[in-house]
């Protein structure tokens, strides 16, 4: 039997899909990538926007189209937050809360062919659930995707996910423990911890984001520990200067910001202030010199002004964002934000997701031309092609992509950690050329390299 999983969102479904994918094979299962020859085919859905589910819609009909035999599953955040939407066309559904339901459905129907007509468990979330005991780890690349908090309490006025994931929950350490000592001994070099609202780790459990940093950082096998999305409000100073004694901790900080206006983060329900946004970067810079600030903004959010929008401009400008992901405010059901009053028209939005994102792309240039003539350590991930020449691919301590050229095509340079001289840069990635030779050192997430 083959099963295909198709995941689409954020790097926490991603994990999930992988941690579906290690029970199945364990199961007997083979994964593959054709979905003419899959028996499964799942789907991991998500449901941040209404474009969302329109393309979770796209993807099913795609799927049964093109292979009308196998069993199609629907799973992930769209059934859990709207479990009344039509279905059809599936033969199982269930949201996030129910994954064993999912597998338990999956093998009986191996067994047994279910009569035609979908199934559909979908339960909702209750205070004081546990941490899911799903396999939660993505390592289907060289660096090793762990999950390890899951809900939010935030509730932002914009935002589907509170009813989609249920409330905080977080991993407890000894099973983390178990996990990052697992993955270390697989020989990945790099664990990056994931979460629906990865500040707020350790709430529900009496710690903090900082003590599965340290965790992580104990095992002997990685070099380096990147943290994914963090909320603006939990980043305090006592936790930053924890943090920053961590010396495999990569200068990587994605910070949302949703807006650079106060009076639109009010609207939204975000727990802070430009100021102490603006604030919380500059001591970053000075506890991680060199560190990337990557950032999310929302434009044409319910009742902004063309002034409120140039705030935000100007705050971009000034923070000096590695990265900014721009969005178009997109109104989304089951939320406060889609029957505010003040909705921005259509085109409005889009001309001022525009402007930004043309702020963003000169911004992002300019961060990266700024790495040109450094020399720097990268994680080699992988092999590829570009114009008829072999390439190697990885990413630096602050998370920027660097293709790497060489000569030799060293075929040993994969789950490597190498020096590398960059000497360009494309429209989001940096390039360079490998010297045998030129060996790192491990500074602050892998940082600088030996003279």
């Amino acid at each position: 039997m083959q099963f295909q999983i198709m995941t689409l969102g954020c790097k926490v479904n991603q994990a999930e899909s992988a941690g579906l994918a290690s029970v199945l094979t364990e199961h007997g299962l083979t994964e593959t990538g054709e979905t003419a020859k899959a028996d499964v085919l799942i789907v991991n859905s998500c449901a941040v926007t209404g474009e969302s589910v329109r393309k979770v819609r796209q993807l099913l009909r795609s799927l049964r189209r093109r292979n009308p035999n196998a069993l199609l599953l629907l799973t992930g955040c769209w059934p859990q937050a709207f479990p009344e939407d039509d279905f059809s066309g599936t033969d199982f559904v269930t949201g996030t809360r129910d994954r064993a339901a999912l597998l338990n459905w999956l093998f009986d129907a191996l067994r047994s062919r279910p009569a035609a007509g979908e199934a559909s468990v979908i339960t909702p979330y209750r205070k004081g659930d546990p941490f899911s005991e799903m396999p939660c780890a993505d390592t289907t690349r060289t660096r090793a995707f762990l999950k390890i908090q899951d809900g939010c309490n935030q509730f932002c006025s914009y935002c589907i996910i509170p009813f989609a994931r249920g409330r905080c929950r977080s991993m407890p350490l000894d099973r983390l423990r178990r996990e990052a000592e697992s993955l270390s001994a697989q020989g990945f070099l790099e664990i990056v911890l994931t979460g629906i609202n990865l500040g707020f780790f350790g709430d529900d459990t009496g710690c903090t984001i900082a003590d599965a940093v340290e965790i992580c950082a104990e095992q002997a096998g990685f070099v380096r520990v990147r943290l994914g999305s963090l909320e603006p409000e939990r980043m305090t100073p006592e936790l930053l200067d924890r943090l920053s004694r961590c010396k495999k901790l990569c200068p990587q900080f994605h910070l949302s910001l949703q807006s650079g206006s106060d009076a639109v983060l009010r609207r939204m329900n975000r727990r802070y202030t430009a100021a102490e946004y603006r604030t919380l970067a500059e001591n970053i810079h000075r506890l991680f010199p060199g560190a990337a600030l990557t950032t999310d903004v929302i434009v044409g959010f319910p009742g902004e002004t063309e002034e409120e929008f140039a705030e935000t401009l100007r705050f971009v400008r000034e923070i000096g964002f590695a990265k900014v992901h721009v969005f178009p405010f997109s109104q989304r059901e089951g939320t406060r934000a889609a029957g505010m009053p003040g909705q921005v028209p259509q085109p409005v939005r889009a001309e001022r997701a525009a402007r930004l994102s043309a702020l963003a792309d000169e911004i992002r240039s300019a961060h990266l031309a700024s790495r040109v003539g450094q020399r720097l350590t990268v994680l080699v991930e992988g092999e590829k092609q570009q114009n008829a020449q072999t390439f190697f691919s990885g990413h630096t301590p602050e998370g920027t992509l660097v293709k790497i050229f060489t000569e030799n095509c060293e075929k040993g340079l994969q789950n490597s950690l190498i020096c590398v001289t960059i000497e360009g840069y494309e429209q989001d990635s940096l390039t360079a050329v490998y010297r045998s030779g030129e060996e790192p050192e491990y500074g602050q997430g892998g940082t600088g390299c030996a003279e």
